[in-house]
């Protein structure tokens, strides 16, 4: 078994240390990892009953597939072949650890070499058949979601292991988004594997009472991915579209799963509508658009109708809008607007006003200047702006400077406009945001 976070696919045999990789066989193994991952590793979960476990002989399987596929090509059902390969593994992993048990037993008679449906009697299920239904998405992905969501677990940990485990992300794919070192995602994820272990989270779908307790924490995850994705915090792109997606996608199958939830079809809402200005946001090279200079003719009119849509159903039931739908509502008005001047400003202004009584926050109070500065002028913005910098409610922040040099701007301010401007530029991580205040510091004089 790992002793670390081990990526999977390594190029050598795990059973013999020899063999040799094919292009197409790792091709065949990413996109049957990247498409099924959550289901595979929810399954194995449920089956050994343990968190830690299901991932690592999940990724032994994937390792051996390479070798195994480059020699004789994918087989006809890649994703039976995988489970049966992990479980093999599991009940290794069982012997090694001298577990000749009643678990052990019910293990080895459950899940025979080539059963592939396991607690069912012996012999009912062909090899080939899946422990799913493939057109429903069972509970098993829910189940691993709210278990690497888990709040005993910090939310750096949630984030690396809702990725890894749900997502099928590797721990490099993981560090590059975030712009940390892989051996911090690596450890990251086997300390939450072992404190899920230590706490003793069941692999189980949280009864009915505690789910809406827990999904919070789901939500979040999901949300911290997603704005990471939209803006990255640091280095040469303005946006990580992949990142973005992939939160898009889980949060797509966490409506599926829970359609009587408002807050995640508000979640996914403010996905779908964000993500629709994605092709406009950027220029040719790369270089931040402005909403106000942005074409809207290129933003995505399927991903609003989607968006819209989910916020209806949001809406629809009837509890009133949370933090997630209260915010996509504000980026409706912005996707139905014809431009910046037509956005109604003044409903943006009251539902920031409404977001920040539900889910109070500097950054909300910041949003909420910008959008009364549009609505009622830059004066009394700026006297909001003022107390959250009296308050030092954004220490180090880009973003506090950011916006008042621009109100400051508006106002002819333009010597304190620079340096705020100026101030912000030093404090951004982000090349491309940085880029845009340096030129607008330029622009001052």
């Amino acid at each position: 078994m790992p002793t670390t976070d081990d990526d999977g696919p390594t190029g050598t045999d795990p059973g013999t240390g020899t063999g040799t990789v094919t292009e197409p066989a790792r091709r065949a193994v990413a996109a049957v990892w990247r498409i099924e991952s959550a289901r595979i590793v929810g399954a194995l979960a449920r089956y050994t009953g343990d968190f830690a476990l299901a991932e690592d002989v999940a990724q032994e399987a994937l390792a051996e597939a390479l070798v195994a596929w480059s020699r004789g090509g994918p087989p006809a059902n890649p994703v039976g072949w995988l489970l049966t390969t992990a479980r093999r593994r599991a009940i290794d992993a069982f012997r090694r650890r001298a577990a000749l048990d009643e678990r052990y037993a019910l293990l080895a008679n459950q899940l025979a070499e080539g059963e592939a449906d396991a607690g069912a009697a012996p012999g009912s299920a062909r090899p080939d058949e899946l422990p799913w239904d493939p057109d429903r998405i069972d509970d098993d992905v829910l189940a691993l979601v709210f278990t690497a969501c888990h709040p005993v677990l910090s939310p750096e940990a949630r984030v690396a292991l809702t990725l890894r485990v749900v997502s099928g992300l590797s721990s490099e794919e993981i560090a590059r988004a975030f712009l940390v070192p892989v051996p911090t995602v690596q450890a990251r994820i086997t300390r939450a594997k072992k404190t899920v272990a230590a706490a003793r989270v069941p692999f189980e779908l949280p009864p009915a009472e505690e789910r809406r307790a827990r999904l919070g924490a789901v939500l979040s995850v999901l949300y911290v991915v997603f704005t990471e994705g939209s803006t990255a915090t640091a280095g040469e792109d303005l946006l990580r579209p992949d990142l973005a997606h992939e939160a898009l996608r889980l949060a797509r199958t966490l409506t599926a799963l829970l359609p009587a939830e408002p807050e995640p079809h508000g979640l996914l809402a403010l996905f779908e509508l964000t993500a629709a200005r994605f092709p406009a946001r950027t220029g040719p090279d790369g270089e931040a658009v402005l909403l106000e200079d942005q074409d809207r003719t290129r933003w995505d009119r399927s991903a609003i109708r989607r968006g819209l849509a989910a916020l209806g159903r949001a809406t629809s039931a009837g509890r009133g809008l949370g933090p997630y739908g209260l915010q996509a509502a504000i980026a409706a008005c912005h996707a139905v607007a014809p431009s910046a001047a037509e956005t109604d400003w003044e409903r943006i202004v009251l539902l920031y006003e409404a977001l920040g009584r539900v889910a109070p926050s500097p950054v909300v109070e910041l949003n909420r200047a910008v959008a009364v500065a549009m609505a009622s002028g830059p004066a009394e913005a700026l006297a909001i702006v003022d107390e959250l910098l009296a308050a030092d409610r954004l220490p180090g922040s880009h973003l506090l400077p950011g916006v008042r040099g621009e109100l400051l701007t508006r106002l002819g301010r333009t010597t304190e406009a620079r340096t705020e401007l100026e101030l912000a530029a030093r404090l951004c991580r982000n090349a491309r945001e940085r880029a845009v205040l340096l030129r607008k510091a330029a622009a001052l004089g």
